[in-house]
């Protein structure tokens, strides 16, 4: 995550400025795309709605002045002058209406640009965070990456609703209204204007660069506070279990004690703010009141000039009150838009060759040669690795953990790219394929299988986009699920919890395997996929598993060895090397590594049926 390069002081530094600037280059592409002409159609409209809402709003004053001007009697006639501040006080309120007309049609011809634009920032986010890696993924929270897109998706909108409906807007008419107290008055009124306007913004954004910091401090506060009290309720069991809900409480409230002083602290200086604007503004109207007042006296100015120039200051005086807020959101918006286009530009370690081929399945066969490996360079998991797995076959990779077993699972499905030595499928080095079709091609059921927070239907159909129900069905019987969630009183519509946790461990790993055979992959790739089930489960399910890979490519990985004890090879790995492969009665009768691993086994498992009966 993207640092915040601000001072002690809380001043915004030439680095978080430039890239405030590169932030809004950034989005500009968006609100005025080549490939949409509508869009810009709606965007120059929308901006002529802007100006003639100003220009409406800025013309509404000289409405009121001709109203007071013929109420004070200026004119011949009493029931004309009369007549004239009626029908003057009519087009007054027909000129503030105009005014509100045309900024909600700025709005609604506005809008779907916007939404466009955020549509499309948030899709191109979250399809680039597919396309990162899993090096990338397993250094990075999830709920991190979904706050960032949040956030960087509200700082879009708030960007630009504020940039060009308010900022934007506040410009042009403080910039109309100094020029027509030039041209109306005298130099003297506009130099009062454009003084008041300049205290009034150099306050704003002096004191709201403090009151960012402060702030700042009561979010991290507030963030603290929150990651205890979701840490504490997550382990709600841990807490029952030893007793320590006074303890936990204890540390919440310590950190709610640091965010109810920044917040305090927070609620002052916003006072302060709050102060010292109505003070800039007051002294610039009583300054400019004074001089209208004196003209009046004077004779040069009627009693409606004198109303004309207090409705302009109390019109510019309504936005400048939010300016403070909305700078700071601003800021806010910047930083948080910032960190979604960093993300953006985060490269993806594994991507496809340009004019990469699809891979051609002929029967399945997959090569890895001299395969070479390190997630960190100066620890390295494989070390020149060669095996075949022949078209058709299954081979199994048995070892300690750290051995490197999974490690050749996620180099086969190109979750990483090779250090050394190629692997390949067919004859075709995964790296000159694109990773779609090398995806298709084989089917992976984890050691640890995730659902998503949806029905048991959904889960199993996610296999293959467009799966028949009787597909489903055939998928579930398969995996020895069917008849346990017929069971269930809402069936196949069985909401499975986040990350699947209704199901038991068993359950999950079952509707995991649906999936896979529902996708009917030509490559099975088996991590421990029956580690999470029962002795009379696993049998069945291993039946199961042995039905599908009939002529198709299997590698199952596997810590229980009497699982794989009929694969047609199996590969004995340790600290990232081949040391044994062969046949179950060929390994045993080598009396090696694999006899010593399935004699400790065994003896396990006849004290485990020993202690059960």
């Amino acid at each position: 995550m993207p640092k915040h390069h601000i001072t002690a002081s809380g001043k915004i530094t030439a680095e978080e400025r430039g890239k405030g600037l590169r932030t809004i280059r950034q989005v500009t592409p968006y609100l005025w795309p080549e490939d949409a002409p509508w869009v810009k159609k709606r965007v120059v409209l929308a901006l002529g709605a802007l100006v003639l809402a100003k220009i409406v709003s800025v013309s509404t004053p000289f409405l009121y002045k001709a109203a007071v001007d013929a109420l004070a009697g200026e004119g011949n006639g009493t029931w004309l002058v009369t007549l004239g501040a009626i029908a003057l006080t009519v087009a007054y309120g027909v000129a503030r209406l105009m005014t509100v007309g045309f900024g909600e049609l700025r709005d609604a011809l506005f809008v779907r640009v916007g939404q466009r634009a955020l549509r499309q920032l948030a899709l191109e986010t979250f399809t680039h965070i597919h396309r990162l890696s899993m090096r990338y993924h397993i250094t990075r929270k999830t709920g991190g990456l979904s706050r960032i897109i949040e956030r960087g998706v509200k700082g879009v909108d708030f960007l630009l609703r504020f940039m060009l409906f308010s900022v934007g807007p506040l410009i042009l008419e403080l910039s109309m209204v100094a020029v027509l107290f030039f041209i109306l008055f005298d130099w003297r009124y506009a130099l009062v204007v454009v003084v008041t306007i300049w205290a009034y913004v150099t306050f704003t954004f002096k004191v709201t660069e403090w009151r960012v910091r402060v702030r700042r401090q009561m979010n991290e506060a507030d963030t603290a506070a929150n990651q205890k009290a979701i840490d504490s309720l997550l382990n709600f069991e841990t807490v029952k279990y030893f007793g320590a809900e006074a303890r936990e409480a204890r540390r919440y409230d310590e950190s709610m004690e640091g965010y109810e002083k920044m917040a305090v602290k927070t609620g002052q200086s916003l006072a302060f703010l709050n102060f010292g604007q109505s003070l800039i503004i007051t002294a610039g109207l009583i300054g400019v009141m004074v001089m209208a007042a004196m003209g009046v006296q004077q004779g040069k100015l009627t009693v409606g000039d004198f109303v004309m120039v207090q409705a302009y200051m109390i019109q510019i005086t309504m936005p400048l009150g939010f300016l403070g807020t909305v700078y700071r959101e601003i800021r806010q918006a910047l930083v948080d838009m910032g960190e979604m286009f960093d993300l953006l530009h985060q490269p993806a370690e594994i991507e496809d060759k340009p004019g990469a081929d699809v891979l051609k399945v002929q029967g399945g066969a997959v090569e890895f040669d001299k395969v070479e490996f390190a997630y960190d360079p100066t620890r390295p998991i494989l070390k020149g690795i060669s095996l075949s797995v022949p078209a058709g076959q299954t081979v199994a990779l048995v070892g300690p953990s750290g051995s490197g077993k999974s490690t050749i699972g996620r180099l086969m499905f190109r979750f990483y790219d090779v250090t050394g030595g190629a692997v390949r499928i067919d004859g075709q080095d995964l790296r000159d394929v694109t990773q779609d079709s090398l995806h298709a091609a084989i089917g992976v059921v984890p050691q640890d299988t995730v659902l998503f927070n949806d029905s048991i239907r959904y889960n199993i159909a996610y296999g293959r986009d467009g799966a028949s129900e009787d597909e489903i069905v055939a998928a579930a019987k398969a995996a020895k699920i069917h008849d346990f969630i017929v069971s269930l009183p809402e069936g196949y519509d069985t909401a499975v919890g986040e990350r699947g946790l209704k199901l038991s461990g068993g359950e999950k790993q079952r509707v995991g395997i649906a999936r896979t055979i529902l996708k009917n992959p030509p490559i099975l790739l088996l991590d421990e996929a029956t580690s999470a089930l029962d002795t009379q489960t696993e049998r069945d399910i291993q039946t199961s598993l042995k039905a599908m890979g009939e002529g198709r490519t299997v590698i199952t990985i596997a810590h229980r060895l009497s699982t794989i004890a009929d694969a047609d090879q199996i590969v004995v790995l340790e600290k990232g090397e081949i040391v044994e492969r062969g046949r179950h009665d060929e390994l045993l009768a080598h009396r090696g590594r694999y006899a010593q691993m399935w004699a400790r086994q065994s003896a396990e498992e006849a004290e485990e049926e020993a202690a059960a009966s």
